[in-house]
């Protein structure tokens, strides 16, 4: 396997030293570029797309969580932070993992190996690369770090979207023809106006009036009527 690229954001020059020096025991890691502030590592994440990301949370001006807001995908994401509580509970939420500072080298090496058993996995799995993208997603207090893959079902609600999955429903301020651009064409289906479905996760599909198909959703008591001129795509997608 080729290495791993990896950027470090964090503010403190110090700690950024330290993560590198822990980085020259893994050969399999390689850094690709450091970042101070949020705006830089932004601009580097987008021009030269890391597979990791060493993100510090408690940052001047703009934090981790508002970078990681800022992407369209996101990176498979560290934390690093001083802060013991504030971690855990940002970890809660499906995150990849975290180091608390200062960082322990055999709690570092754990994390390295799981990283690189992680992206192994991926690389040699059969589902588009797409799907293994990760999207962060803030509201209110909570916070989550989901692959697109776990998503069921994007919904306008007014100019915002709301996003399913599991048993959250939180709200995210982009419009769904955005994400729809960005979504994989063989698995998110444009079921009507209103709402994109992620085919993997439909339980059943009922004929509806006037032509319409309705489908269930695994794991869920949600229905999603599918249109008319959509539901004669959805039959031809599954030949029925």
């Amino acid at each position: 396997m080729e290495n791993i690229t990896a950027i470090i954001v964090e503010d403190s020059r110090l700690a950024r030293n330290e993560l590198k020096e822990l980085l020259k025991k893994h050969s399999q890691i390689e850094l690709i570029a450091e970042a101070e502030n949020v705006d830089k590592a932004y601009e580097l994440i987008n021009s030269k797309q890391p597979q990791v990301l060493f993100l510090d949370i408690n940052m001047p001006e703009k934090n981790g969580f508002d970078l990681l807001e800022m992407l369209d995908n996101v990176p498979l994401t560290i934390f690093t932070t001083a802060y013991d509580e504030y971690a855990i509970k940002s970890f809660e939420y499906n995150a990849f993992d975290y180091l608390l500072k200062p960082i322990n080298q055999t709690r570092f090496s754990k994390t390295i190996e799981k990283v690189i058993a992680t992206i192994e996995k991926e690389a040699t799995d059969e589902k588009p690369f797409e799907l293994h993208r990760q999207i962060f997603i803030k509201e209110g207090e909570n916070c989550w770090l989901i692959r697109i893959s776990e998503i069921a079902v994007f919904e306008i609600v007014g100019n915002y979207t709301r996003v399913y999955f599991e048993n959250n429903k939180p709200l995210i301020y982009k419009s769904l023809n955005q994400i729809e651009t960005k979504l994989p064409e063989e698995t998110f289906f444009r079921a009507n106006r209103q709402q994109i479905i992620n085919l993997n996760h439909v339980d059943k599909v009922i004929p509806w009036f006037n032509g319409k198909l309705k489908v269930t959703i695994k794991n869920s008591s949600q229905e999603i009527e599918v249109s008319r001129r959509q539901s004669y795509k959805f039959k031809d997608i599954f030949g029925f």
